[in-house]
């Protein structure tokens, strides 16, 4: 979670053009016009609200609704509500928390898989990879060798949290070199829920990872895009083979309770040895005749 946003100075909302709402989902309407003042520049980053007073006033409607429209922007990481005598309700600047919230849910709710997850991350670092190889500034690489140091330092510790947080970290450096808040919010929670399936599934010796990076670096520093790609590109897939063979080992392990249990005439005939080939082609075709 990004730490706590300070208190911004109150800035004038009074160029705000608020209608009157008559829509019987008046709070979509509500969060919908907020978004056309920030839209048009009338409310910008920082900006802090009229009361709740003053707007259940302006749109026409109960104190009850107007807070469900904020509640509802809140969420989407439009506005920021603030308690206390300075509080209020104030427009945010990270309104990218919600992709990356999204995401998470997503993956929680099994609509995204390890496989889909780990490919989409190999997709989007190609990318970001050959912007990073374009843009890359001295301090940019002094930071991705200070990121390395420091994951060699963690594996000399043996602790798996912080290697696994620096490695992560090490591909949000990249998506800021590209300069594209769009790549580092998609990255982010990519990341994010990245972090989330490595702590599930535990600890891996990854003994490769930091020689690639090294390897990267040079070819980074080089400015030779192909080169930085491909290289990251065969770590990448590595680390995929490798996450997604201990999600299957894991299934593996479960399968046997719950596969169905086999009837109880074919186990009697089974025989008790291990077949031939020849048994088991014979056996094979006479399935093949009953499926017909």
């Amino acid at each position: 979670m990004d730490a706590k946003e300070p208190s911004p100075p109150a800035a004038d909302a009074r160029s705000a053009k608020f209608q009157p709402i008559r829509s019987a989902r008046a709070f979509e309407e509500i969060a919908q016009q907020i978004r056309g003042e920030l839209s048009q520049g009338r409310l910008k980053v920082g900006t802090r609200l009229p009361s709740e007073r003053a707007l259940s006033e302006q749109f026409g409607v109960s104190r009850n609704t107007l807070r469900e429209a904020l509640r509802s922007l809140e969420h989407a990481g439009l506005i920021r509500l603030q308690k206390g005598a300075s509080g209020g309700a104030f427009i945010s600047g990270r309104s990218g928390d919600a992709i990356a919230t999204g995401l998470m849910d997503m993956y929680h709710m099994g609509a995204i898989q390890p496989a889909q997850l780990t490919e989409a991350r190999i997709w989007l670092e190609s990318i970001l990879v050959r912007e990073a190889c374009a843009r890359a500034t001295p301090a940019d690489l002094e930071a991705l060798a200070a990121n390395i140091d420091a994951a060699e330092e963690a594996l000399r510790r043996d602790d798996f949290p912080a290697r696994a947080a620096t490695n992560l970290e090490f591909h949000r450096i990249l998506a800021r070199m590209t300069g594209n808040p769009i790549m580092v919010i998609v990255m982010n929670g990519v990341l994010n829920v990245l972090a989330e399936f490595i702590g599930q599934i535990g600890h891996e010796e990854n003994a490769y990872v930091l020689p690639s990076r090294r390897r990267f670096l040079k070819h980074l520093a080089a400015k030779d895009a192909d080169a930085a790609a491909a290289e990251m590109e065969s770590s990448l897939k590595r680390l995929q083979r490798s996450y997604l063979s201990k999600v299957g080992e894991d299934a593996a392990q479960e399968a046997p309770a719950a596969a169905p249990a086999a009837p109880r005439k074919a186990a009697a005939k089974a025989p008790a040895e291990k077949p031939t080939v020849k048994a088991a082609a014979k056996s094979a075709t006479r399935a093949a005749k009953t499926t017909r």
